[in-house]
């Protein structure tokens, strides 16, 4: 049985739902399906600690993040000390309490399928 209701969506990031802008960085909202999905473009020399949680007056992300390396590469620096460094290509789970920093001279750019949604509104701020 065909379903004549349903509707194909499509959606680029070229026309996002939201953009959020920092120093050195911006992401990106599409909403489609109930979901949420983020891109992030960062700079080299964008940190997470200084470029927005400073903002907000904390020292460590506290948003889940599951996603995926599309340019560049970044660290992951967790609150226990463990570091990791997501390339290109890369599928990461990175939990709570977390700082994070692009690694290298090339920009990083990563899609983000859960935790967008609470991260763009941590970033409502601006």
């Amino acid at each position: 049985m065909v379903n004549d209701n349903l509707d194909v969506l499509l959606k680029r990031f070229e026309q996002p739902d939201e953009v959020h802008e920092m120093e050195k960085g911006r992401f990106e909202v599409v909403r489609l399906g109930g979901m949420t999905i983020g891109r992030a473009t960062y700079e080299p020399g964008w940190r997470w600690s200084e470029h927005v949680g400073r903002q907000q007056g904390v020292a460590l992300c506290e948003v889940e993040h599951v996603g995926m390396v599309v340019a560049g590469q970044a660290t992951a620096a967790m609150s226990d000390g463990q570091v990791f460094v997501m390339s290109a290509g890369d599928v990461f789970y990175v939990p709570p309490g977390h700082d994070s920093w692009v690694v290298g001279e090339h920009p990083y750019v990563s899609l983000h399928f859960i935790g967008a949604d609470h991260y763009a509104r941590d970033l409502a701020v601006d």
